[in-house]
């Protein structure tokens, strides 16, 4: 047994004890010609992840292994390969796999292909259910590995993979740039992210939160302006402000989505990428009435995005804060129920894999 017919990872075996973390071999999917196998060095922890293995986005196959921002190199590659090759430094998200072939994925849109594979939890034609980046390995399409500039260490590479290609997909789609103003809702692993790409792209960038003393980090990664939205009628003096309003909080079955619905211009949109376990608050179609605004949310980004976005990254010179912790069993524990009760500022990085797996080629 072991490399290549089967994996190690730390694998979650129980919704019930969802921080509870096991070394375990697995079987991965069938290689095929366009696939690579990556020796992981480095992988973040995502809110993704706990809410995974917590069951909160609905039950997972069990058991899992989390983990979908994935930094190694490349030991094994198929025959079709052309985009990497055996020794370079790659990336990988939260996606792995998508046909390439219908409209959607023709038009860079591949990361809302509807046949397309997640890093983790979804099934291969074959039978095998993907498993991530808590491990000695991780097999994937080339098309979702990507190339990282020698310039991003591998711990602050590997948060970009999800949480910072999730917030800067929908940043440049939507026009952010010179003498745009845009809104930050939540900084933490993902608001923090976006505060950074929307100031490098040349926003005037307003970060709220719920959460006075991150003021000072918050302009630190480039916001003009802070909001603290406990404050009473903290919307009011911004309405019709903003061109885009990017959500970044986990906790938006809490807002009083009318007053950030107010501070958007006419026909401006309020943006979800943080995916809370519970519904969005109740809605009328008259909320949107009164500046014509609109509400809507994304998944990832294209493979292009991802290449501009670590290019951006690193010209630059772009750093996101990042905590490292040593992957074993313990700090898989640590780091996923430190994520659930938000005391990481503000993304994780898991290191040290050689450790954990020595006997691995």
């Amino acid at each position: 047994m072991g490399y290549p017919d089967t994996f190690e990872g730390f694998q979650v075996n129980s919704h019930d004890n969802w921080s509870t973390f096991k070394k375990q071999e697995y079987k991965p999917k069938t290689f095929d010609d366009n696939d690579i196998d990556v020796k992981i060095d480095a992988c973040g922890i995502c809110g993704s992840d706990v809410h995974t293995i917590t069951g909160g986005w609905g039950g997972a196959p069990l058991p899992i292994t989390v983990g979908h921002e994935v930094i190694g190199k490349v030991v094994k590659a198929g025959s079709k390969v052309s985009t990497c090759k055996v020794g370079d430094r790659v990336g990988v998200g939260a996606q792995v796999w998508a046909c390439l072939k219908c409209n959607i994925c023709k038009s860079d849109n591949e990361n809302y292909c509807p046949h397309q594979i997640d890093t983790y939890g979804a099934d291969y034609p074959d039978g095998t259910i993907s498993q991530g980046g808590f491990a000695s390995h991780i097999r994937v399409h080339e098309y979702f590995a990507f190339p990282i500039p020698e310039s991003i260490p591998d711990t602050l590479a590997a948060p970009m993979m999800c949480a910072g290609i999730t917030t800067y997909s929908p940043l440049k789609r939507a026009g952010t740039g010179p003498g745009k103003k845009v809104a930050i809702v939540g900084i933490g692993g993902l608001g923090h992210f976006a505060i950074l790409w929307a100031a490098a792209l040349g926003a005037e960038v307003y970060a709220l939160s719920h959460t006075a003393d991150k003021e000072e980090d918050a302009k630190a990664l480039g916001a003009k302006h802070f909001i603290n939205t406990t404050e009473k009628d903290w919307a009011k003096p911004y309405a019709f402000t903003f061109d885009f309003i990017l959500n970044c909080a986990d906790a938006t079955q809490k807002f009083n989505m009318s007053d950030y619905l107010s501070t958007l211009k006419v026909n401006c949109k309020f943006h979800n990428v943080g995916l809370p376990d519970e519904p969005l608050p109740e809605l009328k179609a008259q909320d949107f009435a009164p500046n014509g605004c609109y509400i809507g949310a994304s998944h990832l980004g294209s493979r292009p995005e991802m290449l501009e976005m670590l290019k951006l990254a690193t010209d630059k010179q772009l750093k996101p804060i990042i905590q490292t912790l040593p992957i074993s069993e313990q700090t898989c524990k640590e780091g996923v129920e430190k994520v659930h009760t938000n005391e990481v500022r503000y993304r994780f990085t898991l290191t040290d894999f050689d450790k954990a797996f020595p006997d691995r080629p």
